[in-house]
């Protein structure tokens, strides 16, 4: 890409001479751990910083606990780029890229439920958990027609909610539900081997549903307006 084309997308893209970018911390897929000094690893953060390097400024991460924050903020001018998953709900304020790499959603069920595919929790009756504000759940809230969605706030309070209330399904990420696994990405990227998450031992009782009700598409957006593509050459 022609010199003056980066600096016209470093203009545009990182006004204030360095690229501040919003990173959802609780997504340990793609955010593995964090620096001596505090800087995020994983996945993502080496998308968005070979992004600042390649239109030649400085990156500022910009850490959120919750992808929903993230997403509110689009409106306050708190970053410049971010990287979550894609979803309709959050592009009233933003543009996304193409995804850079996909996570399969699926249900945790109890182990002796009837249930043997995704496809078949969305009847009448059947309550869901979920997670409020995950990309996944936004999407169970414009696609469940019968089954019930019931949100709590945050993973923890979401597993206590499904266990204690008995619910029928639990939705989440199929790598977060059992363990960690390499999601396929870009190869010009590397990131650290994920290590294995404990959520499959906070729900004892419980098997996965094979297959998947939608996957989330990881990818970078902008709160800027750019005619320019940055992907190629």
């Amino acid at each position: 890409m022609a010199a003056n084309t980066l600096r016209a997308i470093a203009l545009e893209m990182a006004p204030a001479g360095q690229l501040r970018v919003g990173i959802n911390m609780r997504n340990q897929l793609l955010v593995t751990g964090k620096t001596p000094t505090g800087e995020p690893l994983g996945l993502a953060p080496s998308m968005a910083a070979a992004f600042a390097e390649r239109i030649g400024v400085p990156v500022e991460f910009v850490p959120y606990d919750s992808p929903a924050k993230l997403a509110d903020d689009a409106a306050f001018d708190k970053w410049d780029v971010a990287m979550i998953g894609a979803d309709p709900a959050r592009a009233a304020h933003v543009d996304f890229t193409a995804p850079y790499c996909q996570i399969e959603a699926t249900y945790a069920v109890a182990s002796d439920s009837l249930f043997t595919q995704c496809s078949e929790v969305d009847v009448a009756g059947i309550r869901v958990a979920g997670c409020s504000g995950a990309a996944y759940v936004l999407w169970l809230e414009r696609h469940l027609k019968n089954a019930s969605l019931v949100k709590a706030d945050g993973h923890e309070a979401t597993y206590d909610m499904f266990k204690s209330e008995k619910l029928d399904a639990l939705a989440g990420l199929r790598s977060k539900l059992t363990k960690a696994s390499m999601p396929s990405s870009l190869q010009d990227f590397k990131t650290p081997q994920l290590a294995p998450v404990k959520d499959a031992q906070k729900l004892p009782g419980t098997r996965m549903l094979p297959g998947k009700f939608m996957a989330v598409e990881q990818a970078s957006l902008s709160n800027h307006r750019s005619e320019h593509q940055v992907a190629g050459d």
